[in-house]
């Protein structure tokens, strides 16, 4: 009988001691990190987009209340909310330059190579898993819509030529898009760097352009006209690296037989014939 009341005892005795060291603890070890983590998620925007690289705009302000990312990092706010999470947490707001999505292909209704008159699943995974779509190109967009569905900012919109154009006004540069495209065709790009290639095709002269009419030939001629360092040609394809290069200019645009490589003066699919004249005078 003694057992059996000795056992309970024991155990309550147990269960208050260590009660009473957490109590402590949260009384004279607690970190007072909770209520700035609420203020500063009160400041966001609360789309939990993932732009910024975490999972919710409360990772988020537990990292920028812990001073591991700057404000800036949220590519939603404005420039009066930023101001106001900077002020609060007494740190820079850290304006990043603004990224905004960008299509790796110009081939639309008009451009690329029909091969059939697609009417199976209205969607770009769908089609891409099932027959490929209509188009002859296997590396070009699908057309179909499933980055405008995905879009949560209404910043994709379906244009007349079966492409989608990105509004930068209201991209937020979350990577929903990017998900969205089977054929990882978006990618997301400073809107300050206006040069840009509009193609994804691997392959060189006229295999790639029987594809689409405006498809890349691998010339290199965008890479010899533009500054020491900027273009490199690779798997047929211009690639622009800012970092390695001198300052980008539309000239390396101008000798580009198909228009592959275009100069961007912010929304994309923009009339380059326009765009060249200007730059030209």
């Amino acid at each position: 009988m003694s057992n059996l009341l000795t056992a309970p005892a024991i155990m309550t005795g147990i269960g208050l001691f260590f009660g009473t060291i957490l109590a402590v603890a949260q009384r004279f070890l607690k970190v007072e990190e909770y209520p700035r983590i609420e203020a500063t998620n009160e400041l966001l925007p609360g789309t939990n987009c993932g732009a910024c690289g975490q999972p919710g705009c409360l990772a988020f302000a537990e990292k920028l209340v812990a001073g591991k990312i700057a404000p800036g990092k949220c590519t939603v706010s404005s420039d009066d909310q930023l101001e106001k999470i900077a002020e609060l947490l007494q740190v820079d707001a850290g304006r990043a330059d603004k990224l905004v999505a960008r299509l790796k292909c110009a081939g639309g209704q008009r451009q690329a190579h029909q091969i059939a008159e697609y009417q199976g699943f209205e969607g770009c995974r769908a089609a891409a898993v099932v027959s490929g779509g209509g188009k002859g190109c296997a590396w070009g967009c699908l057309g179909l819509g499933d980055c405008e569905r995905a879009c949560t900012f209404d910043a994709i919109h379906m244009n007349a030529n079966g492409l989608p154009q990105v509004d930068t006004s209201k991209c937020t540069a979350c990577p929903d898009c990017q998900a969205a495209c089977p054929r990882d065709l978006f990618e997301l790009a400073p809107l300050k760097q206006n040069l840009y290639v509009q193609c994804n095709i691997p392959l060189a002269g006229e295999a790639a352009t029987q594809l689409c009419a405006v498809a890349c030939d691998a010339c290199g001629r965008c890479a010899a006209d533009a500054a020491p360092g900027l273009i490199r040609m690779e798997g047929n394809l211009p690639v622009i690296d800012y970092s390695a290069g001198g300052p980008a200019s539309p000239e390396a645009t101008f000798r580009c037989p198909t228009s592959a490589i275009v100069w961007l003066e912010g929304e994309q699919f923009e009339d380059q014939e326009s765009i060249r004249a200007e730059a030209a005078r």
